[in-house]
């Protein structure tokens, strides 16, 4: 049985983009997998902390050294490297903040990021630990950044965020790039004709 991931950024919530197209996703994705477990995590709810230097000591200690203080900080880096390990699937539905990844899923993604956990150093380089899954990652942007367009090197969101899942060991990463969305600001475009544009993409990514 199959199971997913589902981890909201946006904090305007009702009123985002990225999660009203991650409904749609939720929906294929639910009629596809019927009964199969799916687990919330909504990062603009329950923000993560930051890594610090308790985590840093911590992550670098052997298990028999762990203090008190290192246990506590990698307590939350523990929960979600076993909510990733446990999905087949990874659903990300977030914005776009000045061409990258909003400040909460950058803290959640260093705490997934794990030396000797989710990604091992060997004799041939980095090796990531966590194959076979699935990730898609929706996106809204303000702007659009097609490929080929004079603007396509402002997304440096979409490099990064499929180089980290690669370091950990996903290469089977899919985006759904919503751009356009100041389209809806200024009234050139209704939020319903915006949406329509992606649900497609959103359907299929979901089926895959």
């Amino acid at each position: 049985m199959a199971s997913l991931l589902n981890i909201d950024v946006s904090p305007r919530r009702a009123h985002s983009f990225s999660r009203q197209l991650g409904k749609t996703f939720l929906e294929s994705w639910t009629a596809a997998h019927a009964g199969s477990p799916v687990v919330e995590l909504d990062l603009a709810n329950d923000q993560p902390t930051y890594v610090d230097t308790q985590w840093i000591a911590g992550a670098f200690s052997k298990p028999e050294d762990l203090t008190d203080a290192h246990k506590s900080a990698l307590k939350l880096s523990n929960e979600y490297i076993a909510q990733i390990q446990a999905a087949d699937h990874i659903l990300i539905t977030t914005p776009m903040y000045n061409f990258q990844v909003p400040a909460v899923l950058k803290a959640w993604i260093d705490h997934v990021v794990r030396i000797g956990v989710t990604v091992n150093y060997t004799d041939k380089g980095p090796v990531g630990q966590l194959q076979g899954k699935k990730v898609t990652v929706i996106v809204a942007s303000a702007g659009a950044y097609e490929k080929g367009s004079p603007s396509e090197n402002y997304n440096l969101l979409t490099p990064y965020v499929k180089h980290i899942f690669g370091f950990i060991g996903i290469t089977d990463v899919t985006f759904v790039e919503a751009g356009g969305a100041s389209a809806v600001q200024y009234g050139k475009i209704t939020a319903e004709a915006y949406l329509q544009q992606y649900k497609q993409q959103v359907t299929d990514a979901a089926k895959a």
